[in-house]
């Protein structure tokens, strides 16, 4: 590496932790403002993009989302206790933290066996001795997460269980000038993987091959995991949802894929797009899908600003065509912060069954959604835009293009 390129890489890294520094003093502070809202003490996290948000602590994450193993008490006044797993204390070093540490009680079925609900009491004792210990006559506990066996030894001892999943969406909603900072630079990884892809984009290779580049770009510059396998090509295009296979590409038909790529840092990139292999020229069938995706994409991000409702701007959004209807995407657009948020908007269609009402607000970070595809059609085309809510509208986080070409 030439000496420029090391001073370049050591100016990096040294602006990225003190960005780290301002976004972990801005979360927290985010969580402690939903705790004091809710009149709430504290709040027990087990989800692992929680703790993460809380703490910036990290610990196989997608492990430990299936075997709680780990979890943290923060508390209205910042205080934090940190249950760790075994041995690995060692992830919460370099934080500037009040924190205390103590030994996770695993007592899940895989941890416990048949002893789950014994052990699943010791923990429930131990929870409200440190609620009580620091919130004396307390009995409030937000949680976000939490098996049967806790959640009854908790309730049975008295404690009264608020929704700590719907307080951290909350705060995890308005992102601060800082972490749309690392927002950008997880984008700017998953751009390398999309345009790695489009250059090994030919026919004859696997979809899986294909979908491998995004993994190999994530994690070469220091991203995570992959939430989806959302890649599909040629008839597996229509209906969308349908994860990469080992189908052998042909020359001229549709490729499209959604990242839901948690990049570094923990932030997620969720970007989709739509190509030819091979970059043929569309047919007309294929060029009026992306018109029509397209369409509907930057008429929903024209109509976005902070003040508007959930209702209203479900209200006004681009009108799906008959043909596309019953193949909608599950909603018009949705939060994106460490993984998919709140809000989900849904289709005006969909409202009396699955909508919400609130309102956008500045530092909201958004997708903005549209997949085309005929019931019983032959294709379909995915198309998503990440951007970020300003006084003033919304503006794309990502600099990947369009087929503008092809309009």
């Amino acid at each position: 590496m030439a000496e420029c390129e090391v001073i370049d890489a050591l100016v990096d890294s040294t602006r990225t932790n003190h960005t780290l520094h301002d976004v972990r003093a801005y979360r927290l502070a985010r969580v402690q403002e939903q705790l004091r809202k809710a009149n709430c003490p504290a709040i027990l996290l087990y989800d692992p993009v929680n703790i993460r948000y809380a703490t910036d602590t990290s610990n196989m994450q997608i492990w430990t989302g299936r075997n709680p193993s780990r979890y943290v008490m923060v508390f209205a006044d910042g205080r934090v206790i940190g249950w760790e797993f075994h041995s690995c204390e060692h992830v919460w070093k370099g934080l500037s933290l009040n924190v205390e540490l103590r030994h996770a009680i695993g007592w899940t079925f895989f941890n416990a066996g048949h002893d789950a609900e014994r052990r699943a009491k010791v923990w429930s004792a131990e929870i409200i001795d440190v609620l009580r210990t620091h919130a004396p006559n307390e009995s409030r506990l937000a949680v976000d997460r939490l098996d049967p066996f806790g959640a009854a030894c908790l309730v049975e001892s008295g404690v009264t269980l608020l929704d700590g999943q719907a307080m951290m969406e909350l705060a995890r909603s308005i992102k601060s000038l800082d972490e749309q900072v690392l927002m950008r630079e997880s984008i700017r990884a998953c751009e390398k993987g999309i345009e790695r892809m489009h250059h090994e984009l030919r026919p004859g290779i696997t979809e899986q091959d294909l979908w491998a580049h995004l993994h190999y770009e994530n994690i070469r510059h220091g991203g995570e995991w992959i939430e989806t396998r959302l890649l599909s090509s040629g008839d597996r295009t229509n209906p969308w949802m349908q994860e990469c296979s080992a189908r052998v590409l042909q020359h001229g038909e549709l490729l499209a894929f959604d990242t839901d790529m948690v990049g570094p840092n923990g932030y997620c990139a969720d970007i989709s797009r739509t190509w030819t292999v091979g970059h043929t020229r569309p047919s007309d069938e294929q060029r009026k899908l992306y018109e029509t995706a397209y369409s509907q994409v930057h008429f929903n991000m024209s109509l976005l600003r902070a003040g508007m409702t959930f209702r209203e701007f479900s209200e006004k959004a681009w009108k799906i065509p008959d043909a596309y209807l019953k193949n909608r995407y599950s909603c018009i657009a949705h939060g994106i912060g460490m993984v998919d948020e709140y809000p989900s908007i849904a289709h005006q269609v969909d409202w009396d069954g699955g909508g919400y009402d609130g309102q956008f607000e500045a530092g909201m970070t958004l997708c903005v959604e549209s997949y085309i595809g005929a019931d019983g059609g032959s294709e379909g085309v995915k198309l998503e835009q990440q951007v970020v809510l300003t006084e003033h509208g919304c503006e794309p986080l990502t600099s990947c293009g369009f087929e503008t070409g092809w309009l």
